[in-house]
C-alpha cells in the first residue's frame, strides 16, 4: 500500500498532463497558428463544405479533371494502396484495363501516358496530379465543356504548384481545387 498510493498519484498526474493538458495545448496552438490546416484544409463554397484540399474525390463527369485512381474508393476512413507488386500478373492486367479505359475516355491522349493517370497513390487519396497528367485530359474536357484548350491549359498552369521550398517533391496540380476553378469558369 505504501508504494501503491504514490504510483496512483503519479498515474493520475501523468494522465492529466499527457492525456488532457498536452492535447489541449497542442490543439489550441494549432488552431491559433494554422486554423485551416488544423481543421482539415476544408474547402468551403457558398457556406457549404465541398471537400478538402488534402483528399481526392471521385469524379465521374467527363467535363472535369479525373484524380488518381483510388484503391480505397475515395473513402477517407479506408486509406489504402493496392499493395500489388508491379511485376504481378494481376497488376499488369489491371494496368492494361486502366490504359484501355483511359484511351477510350481520352482518344487524343499522347503515346507517353503519365503514370499517375493509371496508378494509385500509396494512400489511395492523393489529391494531386502531375501537370502532364492534367494536361492530357484537356482535349476531353474541352469537348465536354466547350471551353477552349487554351483556356484549360491556362487554368492548369494557374493551379500548378512548384516544388516545396524549391527542392522537395515534384510540380503538382490539386485536382479538387482545379475542378472547383473549372466549375467557376463554366458559370
Amino acid at each position: 500500500m505504501k508504494m501503491f498510493i504514490p504510483a496512483l498519484r503519479l498515474s493520475v498526474v501523468l494522465m492529466l498532463l499527457c492525456g488532457l493538458a498536452y492535447p489541449l495545448l497542442t490543439t489550441g496552438v494549432a488552431q491559433w497558428l494554422f486554423p485551416a490546416q488544423a481543421n482539415g484544409s476544408l474547402i468551403e463554397r457558398e457556406g457549404k463544405i465541398v471537400g478538402s484540399s488534402l483528399l481526392a474525390q471521385e469524379v465521374k463527369s467527363p467535363g472535369l479533371f479525373q484524380p488518381r485512381a483510388s484503391s480505397a474508393n475515395y473513402d477517407p476512413t479506408a486509406s489504402a494502396g493496392s499493395n500489388r507488386a508491379v511485376a504481378s500478373p494481376e497488376y499488369i492486367a489491371e494496368m492494361k484495363v486502366k490504359l484501355a479505359a483511359l484511351r477510350q475516355e481520352n482518344p487524343s491522349v499522347m503515346l507517353q501516358i503519365p503514370a499517375d493517370l493509371v496508378t494509385g497513390s500509396g494512400s489511395g487519396l492523393d489529391p494531386d496530379l502531375s501537370p502532364e497528367a492534367a494536361e492530357a485530359q484537356i482535349p476531353r474536357i474541352s469537348q465536354a465543356t466547350g471551353l477552349s484548350e487554351q483556356q484549360l491549359t491556362q487554368l492548369v498552369k494557374l493551379h500548378t504548384q512548384g516544388r516545396q521550398l524549391g527542392i522537395f517533391g515534384e510540380p503538382r496540380v490539386n485536382v479538387t481545387e482545379l475542378n472547383l476553378a473549372l466549375m467557376d469558369l463554366e458559370k
